[in-house]
């Protein structure tokens, strides 16, 4: 039975696109939305079978049909993330703009598709902040990350006033906005149940606190990415307008392929004409979606991270320069890793951001970063599920790639079937993409997926 749209915002949306548009813009709501994921290019090149490449995304694909994509080791390995179209246009921005590799923030994260974007975007160039004020959401967007694998993110879980000590700080800030969801009423007909006139209000004023704290973070000649799922003017272009007058930004342009559908909409203030980018269900195969880009002028203020000399954290170790080089040759990684000590456990960076991320850990309330690699026994490594997941090498460990039905074994945490499966640590691969560790004694194995990441559900 499908839920009816109300009735305040059936008006709202015939003003805005007038009667015949939205005969058609009503009948694209109540049809089926098209699957879409974005494969991650540092672990699965190829497309997917049976899909369409989505024209503003590199990396992105409508597919035929929606499998059960809980029951594809795949998808657990973290070769894809299943992502909403219109979202990945985020990547037409960046690459558009040739957005310089540098230190990036996605302030409202969870559940992690836009910041395993902005991670495969910055590679081994950059640094991201990955944040989300909503602790359970924080874990949900820890563990998409630790399966994204690139080891250049920190997740972070803060409101973002606790951001102040960090203004002009950031190279790129993305706040994909918490908003009324109306670009999701096809998605979820529940949420048309949700939606007033009174929570439109109430979400552009939760909008216009968050970005007004957002606005100071971006340093100068750094881009401002603000989006929703909305489709009214409110929570978009009149935030556009709350912006230019609480902040200095400059106006930008994103080039656009006519075919693609997307309408561009104007704002004009005293800065000069702004823009945003609008998607609309009966023009383009993706949900709903407003994002604007606007760039610091180049003379705003920065914030240099400088320089700790004895850094001290409540709960991280710093491991020295030397030592650090030495787990870098022990463990077959570049020569270019910065480490830290949590308890017993090591965790690996980039040193080029080692400045960032220490003055980033005295200001935020730390989830996760970079990539665990494990704890150390005397001279052996206890490796963790993190780093299985990761880009890193894996050097000096046996590997046996299963077949789907091991595989699906392995992931609901029981023992798989492995014939002449030699005994110790041993890298379990699906098609070759890494799934995790098990331990063969001899006289048993033990499964070390995690426990609460299992597969609960049957073929």
């Amino acid at each position: 039975m499908s839920i009816s749209l109300p009735s305040d915002f059936q008006s709202r949306m015939k003003t805005q696109l007038g009667e015949t548009e939205y005969e058609l813009f009503e009948k694209a709501i109540n049809q089926d939305s098209k699957t879409s994921i974005r494969t991650n290019p540092d672990k699965s090149s190829q497309a997917p079978e049976d899909s369409e490449q989505i024209p503003w995304a590199q990396n992105g694909y409508f597919l035929n049909e929606r499998p059960s994509f809980t029951l594809d080791p795949s998808f657990h390995a973290g070769a894809y993330y299943v992502q909403e179209a219109s979202s990945m246009f985020i990547d037409h921005i960046l690459r558009s703009l040739q957005v310089p590799k540098e230190l990036f923030l996605d302030l409202s994260a969870a559940p992690g598709g836009k910041s395993t974007l902005l991670s495969s975007y910055l590679g081994k160039d950059g640094f991201l902040v990955a944040n989300e004020v909503i602790q359970s959401r924080a874990q949900i967007l820890k563990e998409n990350i630790i399966k994204w694998g690139l080891g250049n993110t920190l997740v972070s879980n803060n409101d973002p006033e606790h951001f102040e000590p960090l203004e002009g700080f950031f190279d790129l800030v993305l706040v994909d906005a918490p908003c009324s969801g109306e670009g999701m009423f096809r998605k979820d007909p529940q949420a048309r149940n949700e939606w007033s006139p009174d929570h439109v209000t109430l979400c552009a004023s939760r909008q216009k606190r968050i970005m007004d704290r957002a606005g100071s973070l971006v340093a100068a000649s750094g881009y401002l990415i603000y989006s929703t799922c909305t489709f009214n003017e409110q929570e978009n272009e009149e935030m556009i307008e709350f912006l230019t007058s609480e902040f200095s930004y400059k106006p930008v342009r994103i080039p656009l392929d006519p075919n693609w559908n997307i309408r561009e909409t104007q704002v004009e203030t005293e800065d000069g004409t702004f823009y945003g980018y609008r998607f609309y269900p009966h023009l383009v195969d993706g949900e709903g979606f407003f994002v604007t880009v606007m760039q610091r002028p180049d003379d705003a203020y920065i914030l240099p991270p400088g320089k700790i000399k004895d850094y001290k954290h409540p709960f991280l170790k710093e491991v020295s320069p030397k030592d650090s080089n030495s787990i870098d040759e022990e463990l077959g990684f570049p020569l270019s890793g910065q480490y830290y000590q949590l308890n017993d456990s090591y965790f690996r960076i980039e040193s080029e951001w080692k400045a960032y991320f220490e003055k980033l850990t005295q200001h935020l309330s730390i989830r996760y970063f970079g990539v665990e690699i494990g704890k150390k026994q005397k001279n052996d490594w206890i490796p963790s599920h993190e780093w299985a997941l990761s880009t890193l090498p894996k050097n000096g460990f046996q590997v046996v790639n299963l077949e789907k039905d091991q595989a699906l074994e392995f992931l609901r945490k029981n023992d798989p079937v492995i014939e002449n499966m030699p005994t110790g640590w041993i890298m379990v691969t699906y098609n070759s993409l890494p799934l995790g560790w098990i331990k063969n004694l001899g006289n048993r194995i033990n499964n070390y997926y995690p426990k609460e990441w299992r597969i609960r559900i049957q073929d």
